[in-house]
């Protein structure tokens, strides 16, 4: 028997990667993440950008936690990354939030796009996993 959570967490995923956006978002950080990969030295950031797309693609019923055993070196390449490009993708994470949360439709969206900012400004050191 199929839990109504999981079908509820499922239409919104599906509307969110239709209409909240999750689409867009998953392709711009695919293509930040090839980007990162061609220039070699940032391939750790470029690793960070796909577990943003992967998450920003399907963010319903999945949790961000520390990931056991990150070290000092995830927190410094986080530190290059918030001056980079973290603070202006929570940024816009946060306005498209407030954006989505004027109308009672877009609230779930807007708060998808709220839980998204701490994985835009600090994804180094972090993993997603569903929720259970």
């Amino acid at each position: 028997m199929i839990h109504a959570g999981v079908v509820i967490r499922f239409v919104l995923n599906v509307l969110w990667l239709v209409f909240g956006g999750g689409l867009v978002l998953a392709v711009g950080y695919g293509i930040a993440a090839l980007i990162c990969f061609v220039l070699v030295i940032t391939i750790p950031f470029g690793v960070a950008s796909l577990r943003l797309a992967v998450y920003s693609l399907w963010p319903f019923g999945r949790t961000l936690v520390p990931k056991p055993g990150a070290g000092v070196g995830s927190g410094v390449a986080n530190i290059l990354w918030v001056v980079l490009a973290g603070w202006w993708l929570a940024l816009s994470h946060i306005l498209a939030g407030i954006a989505l949360c004027v109308t009672i439709i877009g609230i779930p969206f807007g708060i998808a796009n709220f839980k998204l900012v701490p994985a835009a400004f600090w994804p180094l050191g972090r993993e997603v996993l569903d929720v259970p």
